[in-house]
């Protein structure tokens, strides 16, 4: 189920008051004539105002009233995680829940347990509650109980946005969300791509290119992973972007136009933590490396079963790699970094994980982590590659290879055609006819029941 806190924000007592100073020209005249506030204004025209309880536009409001709600949560036996916040169990109930804000998505066993975490919050809000749990957090989710399936998706999330940017969607469709950098085929060398040269955009540009990336960023890492991609190389250029960013800019949108909406599947497994790392040498402007990475629950088994993504990565690395090898065991570090704090929530869930396997499709960096090939000079690696094999020997991980085709973590390494782009979107996305049909079963049945 879900539950939500109606004005969170307001009402919660200060520890000491505010004071706001308002101009007169700036408050409609019903209000003045309704509370007299000409008397009461300064001979400048303003009116002070003392604010003693929360309020909307206050930087403290949000942590005073997070610690009143953590107050008296506690005092009705609901603690919160001291090494995940936002994660909350009861002391002996069999339930647990994640706050974000004002927004509870609650686990439990047993409806009244549910029901006394309910009360527990009307004695002092104004609780709206969700028995399906069908919302959390502007995510749809659709539970197929039959086939053990969950289904995410935000329904009118990227029409409302494109609307908001004023977009036009172009009579071509697109299905590349990124240029994909150009193969001489044939050639002995392949160059990386160079830094753009065309003319910087104004401040106006700029911020709509930022506007875009953050707008994005939450779909991609909520439901479609398959933008991060495009965001974290837009992304890259909005401290100076140029008229070729707003191009590739543009051509996002234009793709977001074209697509369907995003479905995300999660299948039900034994919640083990597995991770696909990838890495792409010398891809991106500067000489700079992206690496990539899958995340994903499901069995414990020697080569885990894909599941849907719980998180992708889609990350330049800061530094220039001296060689692929470099490359792929700093993408391998990145990845593995991430886990270590994924399998910390897990296990705070009461999910116990086994050493994490980590597929990496290079033979080179497997066999150096390993301890199968003993480099020579590592200096360049050395944090990194240590790194990885004290945490394999304290069975944290499981680093293991499998060819690059078998590597879910290629997409997010570099910028694909478009063809590989439609090939592969099934892979991490779900037709969203399967939604449609499960939505049309259910209001079937719940017409039946009625």
């Amino acid at each position: 189920m879900t539950m939500d806190i109606s004005n969170v924000y307001l009402m919660t007592p200060l520890k000491r008051h505010e004071y706001i100073c308002v101009k007169l020209d700036d408050i409609p005249t019903e209000i003045i004539h309704e509370y007299n506030l000409r008397n009461k204004a300064t001979p400048d025209g303003s009116i002070y105002i003392e604010a003693n309880k929360g309020m909307y536009g206050l930087p403290q409001a949000g942590l005073l009233a997070n610690e009143l709600l953590e107050k008296r949560l506690n005092a009705c036996g609901y603690r919160q995680s001291k090494l995940v916040p936002g994660l909350w169990k009861h002391d002996w109930r069999p339930i647990q829940f994640t706050l974000v804000v004002d927004d509870f998505g609650v686990k439990y066993v047993g409806e009244e347990h549910a029901l006394h975490l309910k009360n527990t919050l009307e004695q002092n809000y104004k609780v709206t509650t969700d028995w399906t749990g069908n919302r959390y957090i502007g995510i749809t989710l659709d539970w197929d109980y039959k086939q053990k399936q969950v289904h995410l998706s935000m329904p009118g999330y990227v029409a409302k946005a494109l609307k908001q940017f004023q977009h036009e969607s172009t009579k071509n469709k697109q299905h590349a969300p990124f240029p994909c950098a150009r193969i001489n085929y044939g050639a002995k060398k392949q160059y990386a791509t160079q830094h753009s040269t065309a003319p910087l955009l104004n401040k106006k540009g700029k911020k709509y290119i930022q506007q875009v990336c953050g707008k994005f960023l939450f779909l991609g890492q909520a439901v479609d992973p398959t933008l991060l991609c495009p965001i974290s190389a837009i992304a890259s250029q909005s401290a100076a972007p140029t008229e070729d960013t707003m191009k590739h800019t543009k051509q996002l949108l234009d793709y977001l136009a074209t697509q369907e909406e995003a479905v995300l599947t999660y299948n039900a497994s034994e919640m083990k933590l597995a991770a696909h790392s990838d890495a792409s040498y010398l891809s991106e402007p500067k000489a700079r490396s992206r690496a990539g990475g899958h995340f994903f629950l499901s069995n414990n088994a020697e080569i885990p079963a894909n599941n849907g993504a719980i998180l992708n990565i889609a990350h330049i690395i800061k530094h220039v790699m001296s060689s692929a090898t470099e490359a792929e065991l700093a993408g391998l570090y990145i990845i593995a970094r991430e886990a270590v704090y994924i399998r910390i929530i897990l296990e705070e869930m009461g999910h116990t994980q086994p050493p994490t396997p980590l597929q990496t499709d290079n033979s080179m960096a497997d066999g150096v982590v390993n301890g199968k090939i003993q480099p020579k000079r590592t200096k360049a690696m050395d944090m990194r590659f240590h790194w990885l094999r004290d945490r394999e020997c304290q069975e944290q991980f499981r680093i293991y290879w499998r060819p690059g085709k078998l590597n879910y973590a290629d997409y997010w390494t570099k910028h694909h055609p478009e063809k590989h782009h439609q090939n592969v979107r099934r892979e991490f996305l779900t037709p969203h006819y399967v939604v449609e049909m499960l939505r049309q079963e259910q209001s079937i049945q719940a017409a039946a029941a009625a």
